[in-house]
């Protein structure tokens, strides 16, 4: 059996720690780099259902796409959610690591399980990554489609080949428009739209969208009109959960390691149910469409 540090090693192949935007906080949170490791969890976000589930698995390593201290901390105490986490993982020695934005810009990363889970055909990065010289990482893709849908088709493929949630898919724009070209974000994508727009794509597929700046793009006709697709954060990032999972599966069977490799389909989008709205109330809001 291998030792977390050789796994954590061949993690960090993967998506190198040095990737990660500065702001990010990536890597080893916890875990003793010689214990040996044969079971390994993957998962979107490190809260409390996602550390049971990995207690009852046996998993020795649960790797996260979200961080669990972002931000920092003065204190691991189990009165703290966060707290409690970190008690859970190390009384039963399970190690934590995170792998977030250096994994969004890898090559396959985040936005490439998204589109290959949308069946779309990647051309290129969105933001290329200045230190490839190949041009294959960066942060989000633009993919072109293999038959033209309509933003009302592409909305329900979405729906249908996304891990459901309460919100669904919210779109901006007219739903019998054509989409060819696409641009896929997974999480939140608001701080695309300049470069979006340079990419002269039909749609924007992402998630976390807000009012303000989707109005404002939606607004500005200076540039041909461009459907939104607004995805719930956690569906458009699960993906990625299934390629990490095959990625170190691989590994393991180049290594003969022998790791037994899991993705929980746990659904930990913090949203729990959706009311739609009633088309007699809107019909009664003024501006609303009769």
């Amino acid at each position: 059996m291998p030792r977390l540090s050789e796994v954590i090693a061949a993690l960090d192949s993967l998506w190198p720690p040095e990737r990660a935007e500065d702001w990010d906080a990536v890597g080893t949170v916890c875990g003793d780099p010689d214990q040996e490791v044969t079971r390994v969890l993957f998962a979107v976000d490190p809260v409390q259902e996602i550390v049971d589930e990995a207690v009852k698995l046996d998993a020795d390593l649960l790797v996260t796409h979200h961080p669990l201290y972002l931000r920092g901390t003065t204190t691991v105490a189990a009165s703290t959610f966060k707290g409690r986490v970190v008690h859970t993982l190390i009384k039963n020695d399970i190690a934590l690591h995170v792998a977030h934005t250096n994994a969004d810009r890898a090559d396959p990363g985040v936005s490439d399980a998204l589109a290959g889970a949308l069946d779309f055909r990647v051309v290129r990065p969105l933001v290329p990554d200045p230190t490839d010289p190949e041009g294959r990482r960066g942060l989000g893709r633009v993919c072109e489609l293999d038959h033209p849908l309509t933003v009302r088709e592409l909305a329900a493929r979405a729906a249908e080949r996304l891990p459901a949630t309460a919100q669904g898919i919210r779109v901006a724009g007219d739903a019998d428009a054509l989409v060819r070209t696409v641009v896929v974000s997974g999480g939140s994508g608001d701080s695309l739209f300049d470069d979006v727009r340079a990419a002269g794509a039909d749609a924007f597929l992402t998630a976390d969208l807000r009012h303000h700046p989707a109005s404002e793009f939606m607004a500005d006709r200076a540039y041909s009109p461009l459907a939104l697709l607004d995805a719930a954060h956690w569906a458009t990032e699960w993906p990625w959960c299934e390629l990490a999972a095959a990625q170190l599966d691989e590994i393991s069977d180049r290594n003969g390691w022998g790791l037994r490799v899991h993705v929980s389909k746990t659904v930990t989008d913090p949203w729990t149910a959706h009311a739609a709205s009633n088309p007699t109330n809107a019909s009664d809001t003024p501006g609303a469409p009769n």
